[in-house]
């Protein structure tokens, strides 16, 4: 079935945080108490945050240190709570079950806030805005989102990412190809295996900058938030999360790690 040129995420603050409150999991969570405050986390002293960091220019190698606006964010948090960020580097359909078996305290990989994914997690505020954007060879024949859908064109996804979940959506199961990092699905385009690409429109840049011969289609795909999803169990981390990314927004800290990955226009 067709869907609009853009569809926008827009869960408001009171429903995230109200599907933030509900539900509990079965079992007790196997973790140590932080020493200054009511929550807890899953190692002492340490925010541990799952991400998959194959995602430009929110979290992607530097050397042997992931770095990009995830991981600035969470560094920034854990400052706030008086604890050890440490990154977990995984498969992306991985993470939602990592935080709700309490593998980790954080899943932030610019993941959006959906309804299945609320019945898993809860997830904190929103701290960034994303889009989900269609990569393409250039001289393609598939130029908007109109014409990828009419086509029979194969698509290209990270494997459970939203990008996944909408292509799926809109033009079924034997269409879409799977991957487990995003540059593995540009890689088939380049090579010819898939026709198109839909991915977060920041590492849709970053790819199209490094691989000539491909373009960005003009017309957003979707438009959506990114948030930390935090495990149903412990609501006082979440309050805690909340309340760091409160301040980071208020003193323009957020603004000014995605400003530094992400320059507006005028100072590009």
């Amino acid at each position: 079935m067709k869907k609009n040129l853009i569809r926008t995420i827009a869960l408001s603050m009171a429903a995230v945080m109200g599907f933030a409150m509900a539900g509990c999991a079965d079992s007790e969570p196997e973790t140590a108490a932080n020493a200054d405050a009511e929550f807890t986390t899953v190692a002492p002293g340490v925010l541990t945050m799952a991400t998959n960091a194959f995602f430009p220019p929110y979290e992607y190698y530097e050397g042997n240190d992931i770095v990009g606006i995830d991981a600035e964010i969470a560094q920034a948090v854990a400052d706030k709570l008086g604890l050890e960020l440490v990154i977990e580097d995984v498969e992306f359909d991985s993470i939602i079950a990592g935080v709700q078996t309490n593998n980790y305290d954080i899943g932030c990989a610019g993941m959006t806030v959906t309804e299945d994914r609320l019945q898993s997690v809860n997830f904190t505020t929103p701290y960034a805005t994303g889009i989900q954007s269609i990569i393409v060879a250039e001289g393609s024949e598939i130029t908007d989102l109109d014409t990828l859908i009419a086509s029979d064109a194969i698509v290209g996804v990270q494997s459970g990412t939203t990008g996944d979940l909408y292509i799926t959506d809109d033009i079924g199961e034997d269409r879409v190809q799977r991957y487990n990092k995003g540059n593995d699905a540009v890689l088939a385009l380049i090579n010819g295996v898939v026709d198109a690409v839909v991915i977060d429109d920041q590492p849709a840049q970053a790819f199209v900058a490094a691989n000539e011969g491909l373009v960005i289609l003009e017309t957003p795909y979707t438009v959506e938030d990114y948030a930390m999803a935090v495990n149903k169990d412990n609501e006082a981390l979440l309050n805690a999360i909340n309340q760091a990314l409160a301040e980071l927004t208020e003193d323009g800290t957020i603004a000014a790690i995605i400003e530094e990955y992400i320059p507006t226009p005028e100072e590009a």
